[in-house]
Formats: structure tokens, C-alpha cells, sequence
């Protein structure tokens, strides 16, 4: 199994308060190995959480998957680094991103096969 060692994410994207995005999915099954997720709050006043959910296919963000709920003041910048990565390998398997009460820039790092 090639990989090839990249960004999971063509650019920072922002998930706007109070909504769930989907970021990384897996596309032909080629599995997907989320190694970094890197958390950004725009406000410059309102402290927000966030939420890390891996979604399986046929699946919707609910509790039941969420990995990670992160408190982040304003303008601080957080690492989600699990020991291992969180492996997606079925064509639709989904990583999302929630933001309650303020914008949330987002950037993945980690590897997918070729």
C-alpha cells in the first residue's frame, strides 16, 4: 500500500459558528489517516468549542461519534495529535468539524493511499 504524505485539506477551512462541517472523506476506498487537526478560533472576544466526529458511511454527526470536544479561547490556536491516527477506510467514511459560538479555521495533516 503506497501512501502519499500530504495535507488532508487544500486550504484552511473555516466552519462558520454554530455548525458542523464535513472535512476529509474517503473517496474509490482509499483509506485516509488523519494524523494532526489543527483548530484556529477567529473571534477576537467569544470563547467557542469544537467538535472532532468521525462519521461513518451512511452515518450523521451526532455524539455517538464525536472524538474530541475542545474548548478554545479567542484567537488561540489547538493541536489534536491522537497517538495514532484516526484511519478512515470505507468510500464515504467522514472526519467533521463542529463550531458552537464562533468561527473555527481548520487544517489536516496526515497521509492517504495512492
Amino acid at each position: 500500500m503506497a501512501l502519499s504524505r500530504t495535507r488532508l485539506t487544500e486550504k484552511v477551512i473555516n466552519v462558520s459558528a454554530a455548525s458542523t462541517a464535513g472535512i476529509v472523506t474517503v473517496t474509490s476506498s482509499k483509506k485516509v489517516f488523519v494524523k494532526s487537526v489543527i483548530l484556529h478560533n477567529v473571534s477576537t472576544a467569544t470563547t467557542t468549542r469544537s467538535h472532532l466526529y468521525y462519521v461513518p458511511n451512511g452515518d450523521s454527526v451526532s455524539d455517538n461519534n464525536r472524538l474530541f470536544d475542545v474548548s478554545i479561547e479567542p484567537q488561540e490556536t489547538v493541536y489534536i495529535e491522537p497517538a495514532y491516527p484516526i484511519t478512515l477506510t470505507t468510500t464515504g467514511d467522514t472526519v467533521s468539524i463542529g463550531a458552537t459560538s464562533a468561527q473555527v479555521n481548520v487544517f489536516i495533516n496526515g497521509d492517504k493511499e495512492s
